[in-house]
């Protein structure tokens, strides 16, 4: 049996927990730590001989310390992700869904992208710092715009966040 629930209450819980996520980033940060660093040490092991976790650090074969930052996490990330989910009207079966292939997707790159970057670290890559850098500034935003349209298209959502809330809302008024 399907409940029908007035849109424009759907819209102010959606809206609701939108602010509250704004105020989470220390608690998506705290969530998404463990789960970024394990399945690096775990990929990293594979690559090198010796990979030591001692807090926010990471030894590889006794050489060069990596600190995992919380720009490495991505929260800020995973919140765009979250705030572009929350911020479109769908089924709540489809958001589920949605939210979880989207989190997933960014979760596994940055785990690769953080391997990757840790690897070229540990090889004394000439370009280092300048390839990481371009990876923080742009390719951390093109990897959410990239993941939020494979979302969009593949989950076949027509409706644009906040534009879609706020023309239905007029056209209510």
């Amino acid at each position: 049996m399907k409940i029908k629930v007035n849109r424009g209450y759907l819209i102010l819980v959606r809206y609701l927990i939108l602010l509250a996520l704004v105020f989470s980033l220390e608690v998506i940060y705290k969530i998404f730590t463990p789960i970024t660093i394990y399945p690096v040490i775990w990929l990293l092991r594979i690559l090198f001989d010796s990979v030591i976790l001692n807090g926010s650090f990471i030894l590889i074969n006794f050489e060069k310390p990596i600190e995992i930052i919380s720009a490495c996490i991505g929260s800020s990330a995973y919140l765009l992700l979250l705030i572009l989910n929350l911020s479109v009207p769908m089924q709540a079966r489809k958001r589920i869904y949605s939210l979880i292939v989207s989190i997933l997707l960014f979760l596994a790159l940055n785990v690769l992208r953080i391997v990757l970057f840790a690897s070229l670290y540990v090889n004394s890559f000439k370009y280092f710092d300048f390839t990481h850098k371009i990876f923080w500034y742009a390719f951390s935003t093109l990897f959410v715009v990239l993941i939020w349209f494979f979302v969009v298209r593949f989950y076949n959502v027509k409706d644009i966040p906040i534009y879609s809330d706020l023309k239905y809302l007029i056209r209510k008024i």
